[in-house]
């Protein structure tokens, strides 16, 4: 079988579900949640898994840090056998009843980045499915974990340079967090044919964070990550049960 160049798994290897943290260590920590798991690849950040969640298999990929790898992590994943994406990530706040250790489902993505530009025109978005984000929503929920559902930022800088980085104007326009990957996954999810969602756990303020307040390594993201992740993997069991007939 060809090996795809980026994740270097072979075409096909990859299950139906695949979840896409940004970390690899969380990719890690997800896939020693599975049964009967198999390390598939480790090239660059891309780190490679499949296992099973109560008998349904499920496979985990880490995308590294932006649009440019998610997307090429998605494209390949897809390549691979994916058909339904889930990031699982973390975001920073920017509404003040979204706090630290929240979990916000994306409804889809602003595409403040420079990757999606040079897929798609911009008049199109980028939509999370319907359904996944749906019963993301409600796997959140179960858990009893503050969640929020809406629009997400996906910005290229982090840190504030001269520039205004304009997450006031996103804030007063109702977006609930920024991060970094959800646009690139949800439009290559678009053009492929594939189905996309995102759960990301809140680790501060954008807007202290882009001046360099930012500490993501407490106990309240911590959890928020733990519950996000048995989230994404139950949304994942139900969406796949449910599609196989």
């Amino acid at each position: 079988m060809p090996v795809l160049p980026a994740l270097r798994v072979e075409i096909g290897s990859l299950p139906k579900g695949v979840l896409l943290p940004g970390d690899p260590g969380r990719a890690a920590r997800i896939a020693e949640k599975l049964d009967h798991v198999e390390e598939l690849a480790k090239n660059r950040e891309f780190h490679s898994y499949r296992g099973l969640w109560k008998g349904i298999p499920v496979g985990v990929v880490s995308t590294g840090v932006g649009a440019p790898g998610a997307a090429i992590c998605a494209e390949e994943a897809i390549r691979g056998g994916a058909r339904v994406l889930i990031r699982v990530g973390t975001a920073g706040a920017l509404q003040p009843g979204v706090q630290d250790g929240h979990l916000v489902v994306a409804l889809g993505a602003v595409r403040a980045e420079g990757t999606t530009p040079r897929l798609l025109p911009l008049e199109f978005p980028a939509l999370a499915d319907p359904e996944v984000a749906k019963t993301l929503f409600e796997e959140a929920q179960k858990l009893g974990v503050p969640t929020h559902q809406g629009v997400v930022v996906t910005m290229d800088a982090f840190y504030r340079g001269v520039l205004d980085l304009g997450l006031e104007t996103y804030s007063q326009c109702g977006a609930l967090a920024v991060e970094m990957e959800c646009a690139a996954i949800f439009c290559v999810a678009q053009l492929r044919g594939a189905r996309a969602g995102a759960i990301l756990a809140i680790d501060g303020d954008a807007r202290r964070a882009t001046a360099g307040d930012y500490n993501p390594h407490r106990e309240v993201v911590r959890r928020a990550v733990e519950f996000e992740i048995e989230a994404a993997l139950n949304a994942m069991f139900y969406l796949l049960r449910e599609n196989s007939g």
